[in-house]
């Protein structure tokens, strides 16, 4: 086995995200997860209330709730989840303002960039914009060619946030 690279210290474990996940599971359910590998053993058990806990922990933005979680938890994959939602994953990235990193790049040969998630907000705004201006729209499709960069998430977000469809290939591919 290879040797464990990076271990979070106790402070960070008690002030993670995961750990405030567990604590709320623990509250709604009225149950006694002790660690992850606790909330690991009763995620696959109890797939429904395990994804309802997510949706609810996640506090997503989306119009129109949810029929069911799961139609059919044996059927993976193949099942329909949370049925009835209507949502826009871009609009749930990019909710946070912040003038925390929200991207990190290298390059290679170039120095680190980063972008604050209200840079990225802002960018993406214009590249939508810039995409409506020029007709694109709901359901459309959106190409890039684009190496793994900034750039090509900021194109990512906003075509997903217009709900038009993005696909790429990167030219590192080949």
């Amino acid at each position: 086995m290879n040797p464990i690279l990076w271990t979070p210290t106790q402070d960070q474990v008690n002030t993670s995200q995961m750990e405030a996940f567990r604590n709320q599971v623990n509250s709604r359910f009225n149950i006694n997860l002790k660690d992850y590998f606790d909330l690991y053993e009763w995620s696959i058990s109890n797939i429904s209330d395990f994804w309802k806990a997510v949706w609810g922990f996640m506090a997503l933005e989306f119009s129109d709730d949810y029929t069911q979680v799961v139609d059919d938890d044996s059927k993976m994959p193949g099942a329909q989840w949370f049925e009835g939602v209507k949502m826009n994953f871009a609009e749930n990235l990019l909710r946070i303002r912040s003038e925390k990193p929200a991207i990190h790049f290298k390059g290679e040969g170039q120095a680190v960039r980063t972008l604050s998630y209200n840079e990225l907000f802002d960018e993406v705004e214009k590249l939508a914009s810039a995409l409506r201006k020029i007709g694109i729209q709901q359901g459309d499709r959106v190409v890039g060619f684009m190496p793994n960069m900034p750039e090509t998430i900021i194109a990512m977000l906003a075509t997903a946030s217009i709900g038009a469809i993005w696909s790429s290939s990167s030219p590192d591919f080949g």
